[in-house]
């Protein structure tokens, strides 16, 4: 059965290895029939959250800020998959995706819970200098947890630096499989 996938994609850079995650797994989700939206987080302007609570999820943009999270909050509402995809950052995500991931609170506020459960599920695709992944891993599962969400897993793809580093490394064919088999 054909899913519809939201990427968030939370590298600054677009041709990052990052974004090499982002794009073997499209290639592998498109593949399947899946239809796949991809929204690259540092080309946008989102807000950091007020923390005001002023939400209401059942409105098509549930913030009471106006900025291009307005994009995305329809689409979280309509799909079955939400892909998280970060550079590793001080043992984190970065912070255009955390920034994002903030947001989406508005959409559990007001009337009505539109963010936690529904049949969701999420992975999440993660590339880095090192292999310090597992306060980060440890954060996405507590999420999942929080969210009520399936895990689908983590492709962490350590030991890429430079531009270009994670090319024909085995975790692109990790990411792409993991996209053809959801």
């Amino acid at each position: 059965m054909s899913k519809n996938i939201v990427i968030l994609n939370g590298s600054p850079r677009k041709t990052g290895n990052t974004s090499a995650l982002v794009k073997s797994f499209t290639e592998g989700a498109k593949s399947a029939g899946h239809t796949v939206t991809e929204f690259f987080l540092a080309g946008m302007s989102i807000h950091g959250c007020k923390g005001c609570f002023g939400g209401h999820s059942s409105k098509d943009c549930p913030c009471v800020q106006k900025d291009d999270m307005d994009q995305i909050y329809p689409a979280v509402k309509s799909c079955d998959v939400v892909v998280l995809a970060s550079p590793l950052y001080y043992w984190n995500m970065s912070g255009q995706i955390r920034t994002a991931i903030d947001r989406l609170f508005a959409l559990e506020e007001g009337d009505g819970n539109l963010l936690r459960g529904n049949g969701r599920a999420s992975a999440l695709l993660m590339a880095a200098e090192g292999h310090g992944f597992e306060d980060v891993v440890l954060y996405y599962d507590h999420l999942m947890e929080h969210l009520r969400w399936k895990n689908l897993g983590h492709i962490l793809a350590g030991g890429n630096c430079d531009v270009g580093d994670i090319a024909g490394k085995p975790e692109l064919q990790e990411a792409f499989d993991l996209g053809k088999t959801i």
